[in-house]
């Protein structure tokens, strides 16, 4: 009889416990769910994540210079590259790099690759003597990607990028506009705010 008794408080014992272990996962699982729903990721926070893959991507190009820009917009799934390229690998390589970041399911390439001129060439070296020689623009010369692009095409110039003050837009567009050859110069920088 105590044998009896034993199995039926054993058998009833490990019924407890399946029950206590399946109402456990079952609720493991529920919040599990809930937890997920509470970190779900907005598509604002998305495209917040693609747009700073696609500039971390960008920004590790190979050969990607000073005389070569390249900007995007990132449109939900879309990512559309824009800039002026010396190279045409350039404007491969940036097509294949963002086509590649979760997330993204189309790539519009509108980069233009800048016809290739000896004249041009001597200008760009020379603009970037005049600009970077200069003690207060000499610091927008160094990182990855200098603050200060300039780009040349059939003489002209377009100065591209930021600057951290007035002064220093003034003295880039000064310092271009003093190399002989050059057509005609635009200052495309923009003024960082300072905080």
């Amino acid at each position: 009889m105590k044998k009896i008794i034993r199995n039926v408080i054993c058998d009833i014992g490990s019924m407890v416990l399946s029950l206590v272990l399946i109402l456990g996962l079952a609720g493991g699982v529920a919040a599990a769910t809930n937890s997920d729903a509470k970190t779900a990721i907005t598509p604002a926070q998305r495209q917040e994540w693609i747009t700073e893959q696609v500039r971390h991507k960008l920004a590790m190009i190979p050969y990607y210079s000073v005389f070569d820009i390249l900007e995007y917009k990132v449109d939900g799934d879309t990512v559309t590259l824009m800039g002026e390229v010396r190279r045409p690998v350039i404007k491969d390589e940036a097509e294949s790099s963002v086509k590649h970041i979760e997330g993204v399911k189309m790539v519009r390439n509108q980069i233009e690759v800048l016809p290739p001129s000896p004249f041009d060439d001597r200008l760009r070296r020379a603009e970037y003597r005049s600009i970077y020689s200069f003690g207060p623009l000499q610091p927008y010369a160094l990182g990855v990607n200098p603050g200060i692009h300039i780009i040349v095409k059939n003489g002209d110039v377009t100065l591209e990028g930021s600057v951290t003050s007035k002064g220093d837009w003034n003295a880039a567009n000064v310092r271009a506009h003093m190399v002989p050859g050059v057509f005609s110069v635009t200052n495309n920088l923009r003024v960082e705010k300072s905080s």
